[in-house]
């Protein structure tokens, strides 16, 4: 068989085994997701985090590549000024998509019955391709990833997630383990091994993962999890450099903290001032490996010359004419550590080792932020409130925002004209 037909027969195994099991359960109710997304301070972090330095637009055109069965309605009530386009293979999720698309009056979703590989096909071209949990489930990800490149935008960004390998190393013991005994996709067979794995040692890699994650809550999740027929992970290493041979360039980490050893406990070691001399790349690959149990990673990439273009830089002083924009999910936990006022945490970062310890000062000016003030005008603010001089606050100001950057307390930073027409949208 050669190698054409292999990759045929392989797409058609994965059709077959997703319109069967749907890779997400299937939702009716979006309701939440709407009421959420209304808030425009989320859309503009959203929107700043895919492009920290472009301004701000409402009015993108989105792919969503292997949307299973509510991903591409979920992005359409995100931004109702957005022509929105999901692709899938499989018919079970295409028509739970439009079953969405009716009940929500989405007139700016499309949906097709498409293979990410024939992604052309479609004759446009997107500002934002997302692309998550799909990739690693091609026969052939670079010819994927490669057909996404070419109908990206110039100025657009890919949001990508793939499976990592060495926090996924106990559900590939336990995907071998089902080959090994042929265990199958069938009802019967999925029920079985639900309460096989009630059995499982509590040594066993795969046994923290069970009960916290959703993979394996529901039949059509633990099939996805241990009986798919095509999975690839990638260690950073190798995602950068499919990246490279499909034409794209890193961004940022979607959640950044767990990549950098300025937010570990790394920071205060012997090996600190090696890992500050690696190259960033370097430095992810090793904390990959420190931590050794990422599920997964999610990226924003860009073209070449369009991800120099947006890497943010805390140097200068154009960052004092900026609105700082705090996510609205983050916790604030007060008398936690001696001699500090509080810890900060964003909850999508679970572990305890991600959250930020704040003195008095920092979480002054982390109240302070509104998503309104420019980080000059926080300050003045917080001097005032203290009745100190400007300068006192300006001194730790800088470090203070681009640690809260690190830490994923803040979504990125906009001008004060993106502010208001962010603000217009929702009228």
């Amino acid at each position: 068989m050669d190698d054409l037909a292999a990759r045929d027969n392989a797409r058609h195994a994965v059709q077959a085994f997703y319109d069967r099991y749907p890779s997400a359960p299937p939702v009716e109710d979006l309701d939440e997701v709407r009421r959420k997304w209304q808030d425009e301070d989320r859309r503009l972090a959203d929107f700043h985090l895919h492009w920290p330095r472009r301004p701000y637009r409402e009015d993108l055109r989105v792919l969503v590549a292997g949307c299973g069965t509510a991903q591409a309605a979920r992005h359409a009530l995100r931004r109702p000024s957005a022509h929105v386009i999901g692709i899938d293979i499989s018919e079970t999720s295409v028509n739970h998509t439009l079953a969405l698309k009716d009940k929500y009056n989405l007139t700016n979703l499309d949906v097709y019955r498409l293979p990410i590989e024939q992604v052309q096909e479609l004759g446009e071209v997107f500002d934002l391709i997302v692309c998550t949990g799909v990739l690693h489930h091609l026969s052939d990800p670079h010819s994927g990833l490669c057909a996404l490149r070419m109908v990206l935008d110039h100025n657009g960004a890919l949001d990508l997630m793939v499976y990592a390998p060495y926090g996924q190393a106990g559900v590939y013991m336990l995907q071998e383990y089902c080959r090994r005994l042929g265990i199958g996709d069938s009802r019967v067979e999925i029920q079985d091994m639900a309460r096989t794995l009630a059995a499982l040692p509590c040594s066993h890699p795969l046994a923290r993962l069970i009960g916290r994650t959703a993979d394996y809550q529901s039949p059509s999740g633990l099939a996805d999890a241990l009986l798919h027929p095509q999975d690839q992970a990638y260690t950073v290493p190798q995602l950068f450099e499919l990246l490279s041979t499909c034409g794209l360039k890193f961004g940022r980490w979607v959640r950044q903290a767990r990549y950098l050893p300025q937010c570990s406990g790394l920071h205060t070691t012997p090996h600190a001032s090696r890992l500050a001399k690696l190259p960033s790349e370097e430095q992810y690959a090793a904390l990959e490996l420190f931590r050794g149990d990422m599920l997964r990673h999610n990226l924003v990439a860009h073209l070449p010359e369009q991800a120099e273009e947006q890497a943010l830089s805390f140097s200068g002083d154009d960052w004092l004419n900026t609105i700082p924009l705090r996510l609205p999910d983050i916790v604030i936990s007060r008398n936690r550590l001696p001699g500090k006022a509080a810890v900060l945490a964003n909850p999508s970062n679970s572990d305890p080792e991600l959250t930020f310890p704040v003195d008095e000062l920092e979480l002054q000016i982390f109240e302070a932020i509104d998503n309104r003030r420019t980080i000059a005008q926080i300050i003045d603010f917080v001097a005032a409130e203290r009745s100190r001089k400007a300068d006192a606050v300006h001194g730790r100001a800088r470090l203070f925002f681009e640690q809260m950057w690190w830490y994923d307390l803040v979504g990125g930073f906009c001008l004060p004209l993106e502010r208001e027409l962010a603000e217009g949208a929702n009228l």
